[in-house]
């Protein structure tokens, strides 16, 4: 009976980090948690209702992974938008002529004009990186090399595998920032809570700390997914023509995209040899985009799941907290105390340094 209360449990939240937080999600209900700079945990709750529940068609497999991926791109960028908001940056810098007459045209669409426009740029910034790039590179080599580089499927890899550099380095660079590292901090935060949750354990930051930071089911996987499925399906694009060749790798997106759902779904409820090959890369990279988090990092992201699992899940997460002998916050009522002393115990040890 409680292998079965595990298991039910797999699947159910999956989650992002943000600026100085963690959004979580389960079904249609979505919470935000940020720590403030005041150490207080600032969340929001709202609901969130996929085209997939709405029209049976965006159900169908594959094309219900497309649907998700343009979904979560608008979530994930929604959700750092608000952990912004809710942090007051956007307050930090004075306002300048041209951000009133910003606010006097958009009002309060402004920052969600802004957030589109980041999306697009990041798109365009994502097709040149890997799809423009690595075809360049492959060809600039293929005339380097006198043509050998011709057969379809030798092309597609060595694409494939620079496309897959210039990923490693993009987020291995990325990571030096130290604004980015706190991000992969919280991202450790997030797979931890929910392996915690998962396990059945009592979800405190301290049993949580004791658990694997690295998820199959995590983005960094799904992307690694991705680019191993690019190198297989791109292999049956034989056009010399590099315009023919990136115009048709543009076409076959949403077929990767689709199987690489679909493929992220199976190996996040099935641990099979497969499984393990397959995800070995995805996992490899999750130990640069995510990072060993503190207690206080993971009382936020306690508090996000707690805040979006269904009521039954909660009242039962609650009720093994109270037997493990914890108590919960009076402040922000799904974070366990001793998150809280966790915290002031580390501030002290900190002030004892100096």
């Amino acid at each position: 009976m409680e292998k079965q209360a595990k298991k039910s449990r797999l699947g159910l939240v999956g989650g992002q980090a943000v600026l100085e937080g963690v959004m979580m999600k389960s079904g249609n209900d979505m919470s935000l948690a940020v720590r403030g700079e005041d150490g207080k945990i600032v969340t929001t709750e709202e609901k969130f209702t996929s085209l997939r529940q709405k029209y049976k068609f965006f159900r169908i497999p594959v094309i219900r992974g497309c649907v998700n991926f343009v979904e979560m791109m608008m979530l994930s960028m929604n959700t750092l938008t608000k952990s912004m908001e809710m942090l007051g940056i956007d307050d930090e810098e004075p306002e300048t002529k041209f951000d009133k007459w910003l606010s006097e045209k958009m009002g309060d669409n402004m920052m969600k004009i802004i957030s589109g426009i980041g999306m697009v740029l990041g798109v365009v910034l994502g097709v040149g990186l890997f799809l423009v790039l690595p075809t360049l590179a492959v060809k600039g080599l293929d005339l380097l090399t006198g043509g050998i580089i011709t057969v379809g499927v030798l092309r597609s890899l060595i694409e494939g595998l620079v496309r897959m550099g210039i990923f490693v380095g993009y987020i291995a660079l990325t990571g030096l920032m130290p604004e980015i590292r706190r991000t992969y901090e919280y991202h450790g935060a997030e797979h931890k809570s929910i392996a915690c949750f998962e396990s059945g354990m009592p979800l405190t930051p301290a049993n949580a700390k004791k658990c694997t930071r690295f998820h199959p089911r995590c983005g960094t996987s799904f992307i690694f997914v991705m680019l191993m499925l690019s190198i297989i399906v791109n292999s049956f694009l034989s056009w010399d023509s590099m315009v023919i060749r990136l115009a048709s790798k543009l076409l076959t997106i949403p077929l990767i995209v689709g199987l690489g759902f679909e493929y992220i779904m199976y190996a996040g409820k099935h641990c099979n040899v497969f499984t393990k090959i397959f995800s070995a890369p995805g996992l490899w990279m999750q130990r640069i985009t995510t990072r060993e988090p503190d207690e206080a990092q993971l009382a936020v992201a306690i508090t996000a799941i707690l805040a979006a699992i269904p009521a039954d899940f909660r009242e039962e997460v609650k009720a093994e907290l109270a037997e493990a002998g914890e108590q919960l916050e009076e402040s922000a009522p799904w974070v366990p105390a001793s998150g809280k002393k966790d915290e002031e115990k580390d501030e002290t040890e900190a002030g004892d340094d100096k």
